[in-house]
């Protein structure tokens, strides 16, 4: 029994180490990707095998023979008794792609399929118009690369510029036919600028046939308009002066022409890239553009000039009228550079008050009417500057100012006189006493006239004057003030005007008489006639000279020039008297406040106790011998005959009466 189990055993170990001898692959083929034109190389390696080996393609048998016969391309290589049957291919061609199979025919065995894929590197792409391409600077453009060929798998195609990829590219393919692929192309689009000129540009195809790829490069060569720079010497300059523009241009192609403009309107004559011109202020506002022209196109250029002048009065300020308490504003505008500095003053001082184009009064009341002034400085070229003026009104209630009065003889004609101020203009002017009132033409012994006053007078601006005529005054109108009133739609004003008595001659034959005043008014009656020659219009000086003495009652039975219509019978006399040249007294001539043929009064009274020279001095009459000095008894000198103050009160100089406009029918004196 023991004896049998051994043998046994004997056989199966033996049985064992037959299988394990049995045939096998010790290496099999794998999937290859091989190169289009280079080698595929196919490992086979068998074990325990001895019998024939043979490769397929896609199925066919290549043969059993090492150098296999019919395929030129093809060998095994290796060591067939150490079971080496390696498949070589060179060089690979697209037919070679296929799947392939080592296979030990007695033995029975299959390798696995190994699959082999050919690649074909792309060829170098080309881009349509290249190697040099023409663009339009500014104009959208795009430039196409195609890759055409068998390249296996399809290329990617890449723009670069100085080595860096380029954004703003499409891609797509053509097919040629269903399942297989012709060109690939490769757009990209750009708007070239003249800074792209010469600028050189790369496409790129790459596979994994080809990974570093291949290249194609192209030339940009830019058409593009003038590119123009326009500059001025000097930039600043002086009104007046001469300034050169110069207009460079660089283009493609060439420039073919300018044209020079001045804001907007041609420069007639003018030619080529250089410009001289004089400048003047509307080269502020007016640049001056250069335009330059080639083939592709036209581009413009402009600059403004900072042109220094004086300071030119642009908007002038106008008069204004405001109610008292309102706010008043004036406004100027000056134009100049640099910016003047513009001052607001009163017309005759000098306090600023206010720097500022618009000069804003709040509240403003009487005392703020006047001319206001506002005033530019010149410029640093000292050209230019001034002043512009305008008279703010203030409307309020009338002021009215008593004005002197001459006195009068009692019986005799008078006069009271007041001056009104007032805007809005008053709407009337009343005068008013114990009996009544009157504002205009007459009533009983009075009547009233009303005119215009001197521009200026009293400072206030245009006013009225208004004198109230009596005929034969009465004694109670020595005693009573007569009111002078006058009203607007702001309100009235008033002040009351009193008569003065004039002292009275007690004879008549030693009365002096000036038989005219110096405007040349008559003081003659219609009726008389002149002592002394036609000639001798000097004053008359009667030959008894024991008394410069008139009764009052002798002087107003003179004949009534007027014929009773206005009651006259005897007229006041003024007289100032002053020293004249050569021993004479003076009449000073008539102050200039006063209407033509207005007849002048001369006032004795200050003087009857002054002792005079030895002449009467009439402006047209000349000097008039006087026997009688103790006639004068205290005649001050005055220093000087200044212009009339027609305040309230009695005037610096009793000639200074202010003269009142008189009825053509009262131009008779005694």
């Amino acid at each position: 029994m023991r004896m049998l189990v051994g043998a046994l055993l004997v056989l199966l170990f033996c049985f064992r180490g037959r299988a394990g001898l049995s045939p096998h692959f010790l290496k099999q083929p794998e999937d290859l990707v091989v190169l289009l034109g280079e080698e595929a190389w196919l490992p086979c390696a068998l074990g325990a095998y001895r019998g024939l080996v043979q490769w397929t393609k896609d199925g066919l048998a290549l043969g059993g023979e090492r150098d296999l016969p019919g395929w030129s391309r093809y060998w095994i290589s290796g060591n067939a008794a150490s079971g080496q049957h390696d498949l070589h291919i060179r060089p690979v061609e697209l037919e070679d792609e296929a799947s392939y199979e080592c296979q030990a025919t007695q033995a029975g065995l299959r390798s696995r399929p190994a699959q082999l894929l050919v690649l074909v590197p792309p060829e170098p792409p080309q881009v349509l118009g290249g190697p040099s391409v023409s663009l339009v600077a500014g104009v959208p453009s795009n430039l196409t690369c195609r890759s055409r060929g068998d390249a296996r798998p399809n290329p990617e195609l890449l723009w670069l510029r100085d080595g860096v990829r380029l954004d703003g590219t499409t891609f797509h393919q053509i097919l040629l036919k269903e399942g297989t692929t012709g060109s690939v192309e490769s757009t990209l689009f750009l708007t070239p600028s003249s800074h792209d000129d010469g600028a050189t540009l790369v496409c790129r195809a790459r596979s994994q046939a080809l990974p570093t790829g291949r290249d194609t490069a192209i030339t940009l060569n830019l058409q593009y308009p003038p590119v123009v720079t326009l500059s001025a010497e000097p930039q600043t300059v002086q009104e007046g002066e001469k300034v050169t523009f110069l207009c460079q241009a660089t283009a493609q192609p060439p420039v073919t022409g300018y044209r020079w403009a001045k804001g907007g309107s041609p420069v007639l004559g003018a030619r080529g890239p250089r410009l001289e011109i004089v400048a003047d202020v509307s080269f502020l506002t007016e640049p001056v553009s250069c335009e330059v022209s080639n083939a592709v196109g036209s581009a413009n250029r402009s600059t403004a000039l900072d042109v220094l002048f004086g300071p030119i009065l642009q908007t002038k300020p106008e008069a204004t009228s405001v109610d008292m308490g309102e706010d008043a504003s004036f406004s100027c505008a000056w134009h100049g550079n640099p910016l003047p500095r513009i001052t607001w003053t009163r017309l005759g001082g000098t306090q600023v008050l206010s720097s500022r184009p618009t000069l804003r009064l709040s509240s403003v009341g009487p005392e703020d009417a006047g001319d206001y002034v506002c005033r530019a400085e010149p410029g640093r070229s000292g050209l230019g500057g001034g002043a512009a003026e305008a008279r703010l009104t203030v409307n309020a209630p009338p002021v009215v100012t008593a004005l002197h009065s001459a006195p009068a003889f009692l019986r005799g004609p008078a006069r009271v006189q007041c001056l009104v101020f007032a805007s809005p203009a008053p709407e009337a002017v009343v005068w008013s006493w114990d009996e009544g009132f009157l504002e205009a033409g007459s009533r009983g012994r009075f009547l009233v006239e009303t005119f215009a006053a001197p521009e200026g007078l009293g400072g206030q601006g245009p006013g009225l004057i208004s004198v109230l005529h009596i005929s034969g005054t009465q004694e109670s109108d020595f005693s009573r003030g007569f009111n002078c009133s006058a009203r607007n739609r702001l309100g009235e004003g008033g002040t009351q005007v009193y008569l003065g008595r004039r002292a009275s001659f007690s004879k008549q034959k030693n009365m002096v008489r000036i038989p005219g005043s110096s405007d040349g008014s008559s003081s003659r009656g219609p009726g008389e006639e002149e002592t002394g020659s036609s000639e001798d219009r000097g004053p008359i000086v009667p030959s008894d000279h024991s008394d410069l003495v008139l009764d009052e009652k002798e002087a107003l039975e003179t004949k009534d020039p007027t014929n009773g219509y206005y009651k006259v019978r005897g007229v006041s006399v003024s007289l100032s008297l002053g020293e004249a040249p050569g021993g004479g007294l003076f009449l000073p001539p008539p102050p200039p406040l006063r209407l033509p043929g207005t007849p002048t009064f001369y006032d004795f009274n200050p003087h009857l106790d002054m002792v005079p020279p030895c002449k009467l001095y009439r402006a047209r009459a000349g000097y008039l011998t006087t026997p009688h000095p103790r006639a004068f008894t205290s005649y001050i000198k005055p220093t000087s005959f200044g212009a009339p103050d027609l305040t309230s009160g009695t005037p610096p100089f009793h000639y200074a009466a202010f003269p009142i406009p008189t009825h053509q029918r009262l131009q008779t004196h005694v």
